[in-house]
């Protein structure tokens, strides 16, 4: 009895000398699917979520008999029960570790989450800290997507637990210390030699291999014969690697690295053994927005552009129009020595189906289709072989184009039409409607050439000019100036709506497709005609008087 009571004293003497946030040890002495049971050598047990226990795999980092860390969150609570934190002791841990490095210029291992304002969240053990997008690499970093979901090495700047302020330098890590016998190294490199070093920093324009005791730079372009969008496509950190030498600066420490030099140019191959308009099964390595990307060979890509894709589609989905690994026929359209490229495309391996409607058709033969879209500027036609053909505005109706009404057309209804114009080049076709039916301006022209008298009547009228119909489909303009020698202010004085009048034609408007009238042109031509009428009679006249008087006298002579 008296050594129960002096174990409860001893506990009642540990209890008060605990604080609330104090670090303390406790013991695991069981483990549920749900909890860990702690005990400190206080009254209770305590139960702690077993979520706290595990590790960043999610798998639990204790067993029964571990001696743990833990803060105390509250000493009684109302079941009696003293609550610990395993994640709080965890945050503790992690700031000393943090405030040690700081002080001491020590390296931290963190794990780079997401971008942010300003630069990157870091992950420390538990602890979020911040890494500005100023202290991420030496060099100015421009596609930063690498980094993101990765883990590097970093030099804590600022820790400040108070303000709950982290602030982490990715380039301090990366910089190091100064390397005192870098002249001796770099004495003992050469052009051309082939040395072994580890991949120290990734950026998107290279990589940075420690050689030893001094960086060189492999560029992004000297990685792979074939393109390489960022060095993490074939390069890991911490990754061994053999490079060569392929530039020396001694002065200025600069030596520049090759990883395809140690291997022979692709480009040779294909130089000898592939020609333009030659046929190729290739295989897809990646496809973009702009096109498809195909391997011709290990090393060697050429692209398919997406106008190069389909003869009848010149914009496709890049991506549903295969899947990479699929194989597909291409034909070589240009080998690029100088820029290394190879163009190709999918559409030449299959018959060209604007040329064959081009050999099969001829202009002013009439065609049939289905009317397959309708735009501001005409009516797409869909034709044989899957192509389109376009009947535009002015070539739907001989009236004009603002009496077009293109309502009049149903998507997949069935219409007749003319070839105008065939070119497969541009591939394009052109279409006539109106072309079906004689043109009714040119026939009223043919019937009534340039001063013949016409009669009309005034559609619409306004102070300047009269609109005259003279057939159903041909107009005739009447201005202000025309109507009279006399000045006329204002033709609405003069005529009405409908009313019919007579004219002259002084000539043509065949861009807006209207005959020019004058009245005024017309009562001259009538004068001018009364007038040579009259003098014709006159003549007559004289003629005749002249003769019976001569008659007259040759009578009276001859008795």
């Amino acid at each position: 009895m008296s050594e129960n009571f002096e174990n409860l004293f001893e506990s009642s003497e540990y209890s008060k000398a605990l604080k609330l946030g104090q670090l303390i040890q406790a013991d695991v002495i069981d483990i549920t699917n749900d909890h860990a049971i702690l005990s400190a050598g206080l009254k209770s047990e305590s139960i702690v979520n077993i979520n706290q226990f595990k590790d960043q795999s999610g798998d639990v980092e204790i067993k029964v008999g571990d001696k743990v860390e833990v803060v105390i969150e509250e000493i009684e609570d109302g079941e009696g029960r003293t609550r610990l934190s395993r994640q709080k002791a965890k945050n503790e841990m992690t700031w000393q570790k943090l405030i040690n490095a700081m002080n001491n210029d020590e390296i931290v291992n963190g794990f780079i989450q997401t971008r942010v304002k300003g630069g990157f969240t870091v992950l420390v053990d538990q602890i979020n800290a911040f890494l500005p997008g100023s202290l991420v690499d030496v060099r100015p970093v421009r596609d930063t997507q690498y980094l993101e979901g990765s883990m590097s090495e970093f030099k804590v700047v600022k820790a400040e637990k108070m303000s709950n302020n982290i602030v982490l330098s990715r380039k301090a890590a990366i910089q190091g210390t100064a390397v005192e016998n870098k002249n001796d190294l770099i004495s003992k490199i050469n052009e051309g030699d082939i040395l072994e070093g580890v991949v120290k920093n990734l950026t998107d324009y290279g990589a940075f291999v420690d050689l030893g005791g001094i960086d060189g730079l492999l560029h992004i372009t000297d990685i792979s014969w074939k393109k390489v969008k960022h060095p993490s496509e074939s390069l890991s950190l911490a990754q061994n690697i053999k490079v060569k030498v392929i530039a020396l600066d001694r002065e200025k420490f600069r030596v520049s690295l090759g990883l395809k030099q140690l291997q022979d140019d692709p480009w040779e191959k294909i130089i000898k053994k592939y020609e333009i308009g030659m046929k190729v099964l290739c295989q897809i390595s990646n496809i973009t927005d702009y096109g498809l990307f195909v391997e011709i060979e290990e090393e060697i890509e050429g692209l398919v552009h997406i106008s190069e894709v389909d003869w009848t589609n010149n914009n496709p989905n890049p991506y549903k129009v295969a899947n990479v690994g699929d194989e597909i026929e291409v034909m070589i359209l240009d080998i690029d020595n100088e820029k290394r490229r190879v163009s190709l495309g999918m559409k030449q391996t299959k018959d060209n189906p604007w040329k064959n409607f081009a050999s099969e058709h001829d202009e002013g033969q009439k065609i049939k289709g289905k009317v397959k879209s309708i735009t501001d500027f005409g009516v797409f036609i869909e034709l044989e072989g899957g192509i389109d053909g376009l009947i535009h505005i002015s070539d739907i109706s001989w009236e004009s184009e603002d009496n077009i009404d293109l309502s009049i057309f149903k998507k997949s209804e069935e219409v007749e039409a003319i070839i105008i114009n065939t070119d497969p080049e541009k591939q394009r076709i052109s279409l006539g409607l109106k072309q079906l039916s004689d043109d009714p301006f040119q026939q009223y022209l043919s019937n009534n050439p340039k001063n013949t008298i016409v009669k009309g009547v005034i559609q619409e009228i306004d102070e300047r000019n009269a609109l005259i119909k003279l057939n159903e489909q041909v107009k005739g303009l009447l201005n202000v100036s025309e109507v009279s020698r006399d000045k006329v202010e204002d033709l609405r004085t003069v005529f009405k709506i409908n009313e019919e009048i007579e004219s002259k034609i002084i000539g043509f408007d065949k861009k807006n497709r209207t005959v020019k009238l004058s009245i005024k042109a017309k009562e001259e031509k009538e004068e001018r005609e009364a007038i040579e009428s009259y003098k014709a009679e006159e003549k007559e006249s004289i003629s005749k008087t002249s003769l019976g008087d001569l008659l007259k006298s040759k009578f009276k002579r001859s008795e």
